[in-house]
């Protein structure tokens, strides 16, 4: 298949991390193309035009604010694509006038304007299915995102740790991921304010546009070294990773969290109810005083001897597995192309 993945934002998080590795694995059998925003591959710790496999074809475009169809289209009629699979709004209004057959992962929630002229989508959460009407006329799928395990550099809990400020015996509560509000990360700091857990110690990791006015609000004690490109070795210096996040349609770095073996505690979002049996805790979202009550639960049971890593399910979390059902599913779009009523 000659496929193609559309994707227009400037930084790395979650939604890139998908796009990449689903081309990334594609393109060791099918012919790939990645159309993206020329700012995706500024020279910037965050841009991510350089975690593609250099296989993969890239059409980088000079992004207005209003990205005509008309220009995806006229791409699309030269390079011909059997598929086209948009991630996230803007490149998913993007294929308004594309003939190839055109496909979209919901990274956070079905919108008509978006979807509705496409032939298929793909849900990452059974929540999302329930979202998309009955009216819509293409396929639809659930087929859960991937983490593939990454083991932290040897000594890096103990770098990291040292270049944090933050010492050897400290207990660590840490989250990771872009500071935006629907992650609730103000949340987060009045949550460990109230715990007054003691010898623990908190780190927010991650930029975004939040950053600046979490930080003016934190105590000076609490750790923001902002973007990484080491989440494994980050995950390997928690010793307990927190979601205080308001909206989280899925959330890779639950399964990052899950592959480090740490503690999780979460508010009950989308991602982390479909994903949290073995969570530690499961907590009603924008509720601070719950939240702080189950990081002081957590950190009594860590100071009566319980276990400092957990086991968590994982295997059904296969990349490989998940790759293969998304290209079944891409087969199938071609086969009912036929189906949908012209317009």
């Amino acid at each position: 298949m000659r496929i193609a993945h559309l994707l227009f934002t400037k930084r790395f998080a979650g939604s890139e991390r998908y796009a990449i590795e689903l081309a990334n694995a594609q393109v060791q059998q099918h012919e790939v193309c990645f159309v993206m925003n020329r700012a995706a591959a500024e020279d910037r710790p965050d841009a991510w035009a350089g975690r593609l496999d250099p296989r993969v074809q890239q059409v980088r475009i000079g992004l207005p604010w209003l990205l005509p169809a008309s220009r995806i289209a006229h791409w699309a009629r030269s390079w011909r694509p059997d598929i086209c699979h948009a991630h996230l709004s803007y490149a998913c209004k993007a294929l308004a006038g594309v003939s190839s057959v055109g496909v979209a992962t919901l990274h956070i929630a079905y919108k008509a304007r978006q979807h509705a002229h496409l032939d298929g989508l793909i849900a990452i959460t059974p929540q999302q299915l329930a979202q998309i009407p009955a009216s819509y006329a293409g396929r639809v799928v659930q087929i859960p995102n991937w983490s593939q395990p990454r083991a932290a550099a040897p000594g890096a809990r103990e770098r990291l740790r040292a270049a944090w400020g933050v010492g050897p015996q400290d207990w660590v509560v840490g989250t990771l991921g872009r500071s935006e509000h629907s992650k609730g990360w103000d949340l987060l700091v009045q949550a460990f304010a109230r715990a007054a857990l003691p010898g623990a110690r908190l780190v927010l990791v991650g930029e975004g546009p939040d950053w600046s006015g979490v930080r003016a609000r934190a105590p000076a004690d609490v750790v923001m070294p902002g973007f990484t490109n080491e989440p494994e070795n980050c995950l390997a210096a928690f010793d307990l990773f927190v979601s205080a996040a308001r909206s989280e349609p899925f959330g890779l770095v639950f399964l990052e969290a899950m592959h480090a073996g740490l503690p999780i505690v979460a508010t009950a979002t989308e991602g982390a109810s479909y994903l949290g049996e073995s969570f530690d805790a499961l907590l009603p979202c924008g509720d601070v005083d719950a939240l702080a009550a189950a990081l002081a639960r957590v950190h009594e049971a860590r100071m009566d001897g319980g276990d400092a890593r957990r086991v968590h399910p994982v295997e059904r979390f296969s990349r490989a597995q998940r790759v293969s059902e998304i290209e079944g599913f891409y087969r199938d779009c071609l086969a009912d192309r036929g189906r949908r009523p012209a317009g």
